[in-house]
């Protein structure tokens, strides 16, 4: 695996070496040794999964207090937008945020760490999404930040009305709801 960090540094994409040949394709997509020298320290996954949106699904940007997660994700099959925003008060990039293509194709993985509002846009027909986070789930913690703040002002590809293609975002209840960046809930 590859790694690099993005804009907020502790946001980092992997990149996997794909091995192939007449029979298909082969790459290691998860590394404990490579991943925990590119993030700087150890980490324990303790949950994996999975999900699959249709194009134009806005999953995010959602977070937890109390039970911070931190994710390292992947898609498996389609394309998505991925995006971090950092919502750590204290830290000097609060409020920004970092994008990156993930697809099947390009095979980029992204950690995203604890301190940090985490969500995608599906831009394929569907998309398989796959991620191990660093806490289970506590619905009772999980809070969301709206995807179009306008503090944070996330360039989601093909939403503006800018774009040539625009469409409108597919939102559920909970993530149309979202909280602004001004209001969140500190971690």
């Amino acid at each position: 695996m590859i790694a690099a960090a993005l804009a907020i540094p502790e946001v980092i994409v992997f990149e996997a070496k794909v091995f192939t040949d007449s029979r298909g394709f082969f790459f290691e997509s998860f590394n404990a040794r490579a991943f925990t020298e590119a993030v700087g320290k150890a980490v324990t996954f303790v949950q994996d999964n999975f999900s699959r949106s249709t194009k134009g699904v806005v999953r995010g940007m959602h977070y937890q207090v109390v039970h911070p997660q931190g994710k390292f994700v992947r898609v498996t099959s389609g394309e998505v937008f991925d995006v971090a925003v950092d919502i750590r008060r204290n830290s000097p990039t609060f409020g920004k945020w970092v994008g990156e293509y993930l697809s099947a194709n390009n095979g980029k993985a992204l950690w995203v760490p604890e301190g940090f509002a985490h969500g995608f846009l599906v831009l394929s027909d569907t998309a398989d999404f796959q991620y191990k986070v660093t806490d289970y789930w506590y619905a009772e913690h999980e809070r969301c930040l709206r995807y179009d703040d306008p503090d944070v002002a996330i360039e989601w590809p093909s939403l503006s009305p800018q774009s040539k293609s625009s469409i409108p975002p597919v939102l559920s209840d909970k993530d149309r709801q979202g909280a602004p960046l001004h209001a969140l809930e500190p971690l």
